[in-house]
């Protein structure tokens, strides 16, 4: 059995999709990852997994060049001949499930985790492509012997409203899931310690990260000595991104700490006490929050679509702030500040539920269980997780 992972980025595939490529090779699977080319590709090798590269600019508009786009990725589809492709994001979901027909493949699983800029953002250019991407959708993701994964029930019903995809070729799935055995929760920081905030994300407007740096300007204005860290890098492919030049003033005001890429996220998140998502984009469930919440973070999030799928009650198993207001979100940081107890408090309820619904070995399960729906075959099987533990050690061990 042979099965192509399509995504428009290799360090999508590299980070969040491994584990479920690794555990399918043990079962006597080939994958075959599919991407632009990218400076995370050569890693595939390591594992024994091919990697092909695939002509494709995820920004691009123009139609010609997305037309061969989708004829490159018929030829290596028709090369290929796999029983199943596995499309990430909204582009690859439709150019993916193009090839796809074209091409003959018996199968295919499109996975949208969030509708991102088209539908999040309310400029001139989103409000114009919008129509043009539902069109596209409604004409691909739902046709043939598919699934499409979704990550929070918001999503799926806005897919089942705008009659985008058919209700009962949806599957619902909680996040990509987070290895909770390398993200634990560490030892308590010393209570006299400045409190450590850090947001991890692509530098989108959307995600809150200017509501993030204005907070750390309230909060120096009153002399409050909390340390607010920025992980990641812009996003040139989309409009929404901030500057590098930009982010790095913030650093040099002292605003930030800009970290750029972080490779050893568990390292990092035993060093700081709270996770912040400000974010008013259409996530499906962030990456950051669940890897906060299995490290026992303090989770500060919106109670937004894919976010409060992490954040279920605001004061229970974390925090919720209103969408674009740095106010409140320098208000609920200088509580915890001024409250440590509570952050430890939050932060062993956000072990307990990334435990319970984000562990990646749920995810893989349940992935598995949808490519079994359509390839009607008993060779895909995961060992569920056993019961753990809230907490087992310190991530930076």
């Amino acid at each position: 059995m042979r099965i192509v992972f399509f995504a428009n980025t290799d360090w999508y595939l590299y980070n969040f999709r491994l584990p479920t490529a690794v555990h399918l090779q043990g079962q006597g699977a080939e994958v075959v990852m599919v991407s632009p080319d990218g400076p995370f590709g050569e890693r595939f090798a390591g594992h024994g997994i091919r990697w092909e590269k695939l002509p494709m600019d995820r920004a691009s508009l123009n139609p010609v060049r997305e037309a061969v786009t989708v004829r490159h990725l018929t030829a290596l589809l028709r090369r290929e001949r796999p029983d199943l492709i596995h499309n990430f994001t909204v582009k690859c979901a439709v150019y993916g499930a193009m090839a796809a027909r074209l091409s003959g493949v018996p199968a295919v699983v499109n996975a949208v985790a969030g509708l991102g800029y088209v539908y999040a953002s309310n400029t001139l250019k989103a409000r114009v492509l919008r129509p043009v991407v539902s069109a596209l959708m409604r004409s691909t993701l739902g046709s043939g012997n598919s699934r499409v994964i979704l990550q929070n029930p918001d999503d799926a019903d806005a897919l089942t409203d705008l009659r985008l995809v058919p209700k009962d070729r949806i599957r619902l799935i909680r996040s990509s899931g987070v290895n909770v055995d390398r993200f634990q929760p560490c030892a308590d920081r010393a209570s006299d310690a400045p409190l450590r905030v850090l947001l991890a994300a692509r530098l989108l407007r959307e995600k809150g990260i200017g509501e993030f740096v204005e907070a750390s300007r309230m909060l120096k204005e009153r002399g409050r000595n909390v340390e607010f860290l920025l992980a990641g890098t812009p996003d040139y492919g989309n409009p929404s991104s901030f500057q590098g030049e930009e982010v790095q003033a913030w650093h040099d005001a002292g605003l930030v700490q800009w970290l750029g890429h972080v490779d050893d996220m568990p390292a990092l998140m035993s060093s700081v006490d709270v996770m912040a998502l400000p974010s008013y984009y259409r996530e499906g469930v962030p990456r950051c929050l669940i890897e906060g919440a299995a490290s026992g973070l303090c989770i500060i999030t919106t109670n937004l679509p894919g976010c409060r799928e992490v954040v279920t009650t605001h004061g229970e198993d974390g925090l919720q702030v209103p969408p674009r207001d740095a106010a409140s979100l320098a208000g609920l940081i200088m509580q915890l500040d001024d409250d440590r107890a509570q952050v430890r408090r939050l932060g062993a309820k956000a072990r307990e539920r990334a435990l319970a619904h984000f562990d990646e070995r749920l995810v893989i399960g349940r992935t598995l269980d949808v490519y079994r729906e359509l390839l009607e075959s008993d060779l895909l099987t995961v060992a569920r997780p056993a019961a753990r533990a809230t907490t087992l050690g310190c991530a930076g061990e």
